[in-house]
């Protein structure tokens, strides 16, 4: 939270959390976020969870990203990583102007979806 002349500004976590996921989602190799069982029941309700697979703590204008992803099968799973973590980094940043001091990468598993989908156009 900033205090400024005329009053406060605080940015919301589900603001953050929603940053964070289209970061990652921009990163190739990235199959999809790994959701909770909740946040999956909402989707199934027909809500959209933009923050899905995100979970943000926010500290004294700093903030600590946990990310859950499903990458791409065939992907350099460190090479994603590292991409995910600086362009989810960077985004927040930029967008918010508050301090990002970690972004932790959860890998929970690898998709093979795209794959199947291309075999079955060739």
């Amino acid at each position: 939270m900033e205090n400024k002349e005329y009053g406060q500004i605080k940015i919301s976590e589900d603001v953050i959390s929603t940053i964070a996921s289209l970061a990652a989602s921009e990163i190739e190799g990235v199959a999809e976020m790994s959701g909770s069982i909740t946040g999956d029941i909402i989707e199934i309700l027909g809500k959209k969870n933009l923050g899905k697979g995100v979970k943000v703590v926010v500290e004294e204008n700093k903030v600590y990203i946990d990310l859950f992803i499903l990458t791409e099968h065939g992907v350099v799973i460190p090479d994603v990583a590292w991409k995910v973590q600086e362009n989810v980094k960077n985004a927040v940043e930029n967008m918010t102007g508050l301090d990002v001091k970690q972004v932790n990468l959860h890998v929970q598993g690898i998709s093979f979806k795209k794959e199947s989908v291309q075999e079955n156009i060739q």
